[in-house]
């Protein structure tokens, strides 16, 4: 149990970073629907738990080192060469958002230069690849929590100290700002492009577990986890619509209308969460292309990183409006690849036991 739980944790600590984290996300992506962004919350719930056990599964039966080698499996030469290539392009593009989500964050709570967080981010994310598969999983997992707790807590606050009718809060929530069509769209977009940023962690870490079982179990918990946090930070968001809304970072305001101690001790939280998901897309980025811990990998990781450090002065909410929708209609073709390979692990399982 316990190696399912760090696992779990661990897969929960990769998906969530600065847009989930800081509500900016789940604004988007649920609230903005109002009372229907509720059920998409569901819906995504029930898509994270099975496609995240799927990610372990695989990892661990195939013995997983880099993405590339799953991926090529179980879609073929070419169907495989496309996902492989979206995958890279998720990896690095939500990487430059982290970045930016770092200097948006200390900037909104501590009024610090917006360079100031991303210079800093940069320098821990440097650090953090540079360290061992084991080492890494200990890192992301071990923030998560304090996040799941602040949530509970934010989401309780909310809901109980709610000032409008729910027929009130559901206006206001339908006027924010959205690039996505529909409830349900939404719903299928967000799984999808979160699919697609942490798969190539979750395959590394699935083929880091011998047992199939286990870490199948690890990305089910995972997977669930994610969906209880969505449905908890929309609960939060959407109570509380008139207070948040125009704020980059919407649950750190909400956790500074509770208490200026709890906005601080979110914004130092929300930054771990944010190093969390950054340092695995450019971790994953570069094992894609080099073998970890050799002088070209350390070599490459440094100037993508300059890389994404100029790029990520676009600007927190602008990066976030244009990728994610994105790569979550690009996600959907590693979604589908994830769901048939699935029923191919089925088939196997059924012969292997007749």
């Amino acid at each position: 149990m316990k190696r399912v739980l760090k696992l779990g944790s661990a897969f929960i600590g990769v998906i969530i970073g600065a847009g989930f984290a800081s509500g900016q996300e789940i604004l988007q992506y649920f609230t903005s629907f109002g009372l229907f962004g509720t059920i998409g919350a569901i819906l995504s719930t029930a898509l994270f738990a099975y496609l995240g056990m799927v990610l372990m599964q695989l990892g661990s039966r195939m013995k997983t080192i880099s993405h590339r080698d799953a991926i090529y499996k179980i879609s073929g030469r070419l169907f495989g060469a496309i996902i492989d290539y979206i995958i890279i392009f998720t990896l690095f593009s939500v990487g430059v958002v982290m970045i930016a989500g770092a200097g948006a964050n200390l900037s909104q709570q501590f009024d610090f230069p917006y360079f100031a967080g991303t210079t800093l981010m940069v320098l821990l994310v440097l650090v953090a690849g540079m360290t061992n598969i084991n080492r890494f999983v200990t890192i992301i997992g071990s923030i998560t929590p304090f996040l799941i707790l602040i949530v509970i807590i934010l989401s309780v606050y909310s809901v109980f100290t709610m000032d409008n009718s729910f027929t009130a809060l559901n206006d206001l929530a339908l006027k924010q700002r959205t690039s996505l069509p529909n409830w349900f769209i939404s719903a299928i977009n967000y799984v999808s492009f979160n699919i697609a940023v942490g798969a190539s962690m979750a395959l590394v870490m699935g083929g880091a577990e011998k047992d199939e079982k286990v870490a199948a179990r690890g990305g089910l918990v995972g997977g669930l986890g994610i969906g209880i946090l969505i449905v908890l930070s929309h609960l939060a968001i959407f109570s509380k619509i008139e207070s948040v809304q125009g704020y980059d970072m919407p649950m750190l305001q909400l956790a500074n209308q509770v208490s200026p101690y709890l906005g601080f001790f979110m914004a130092i939280v929300l930054f771990g969460m944010i190093f969390n998901t950054a340092a695995s897309m450019f971790f994953s980025f570069g094992a894609r292309f080099f073998k970890i811990g050799t002088t070209k990998f350390k070599t490459f990781l440094a100037i993508v990183l300059t890389i994404a450090y100029l790029l990520s002065f676009v600007g927190f909410t602008k990066l976030i409006e244009h990728f994610y929708p994105l790569i979550g209609y690009l996600g959907l073709f590693l979604t589908g690849a994830l769901i048939i390979a699935s029923v191919r692990m089925r088939k196997e399982d059924e012969v292997e036991k007749s």
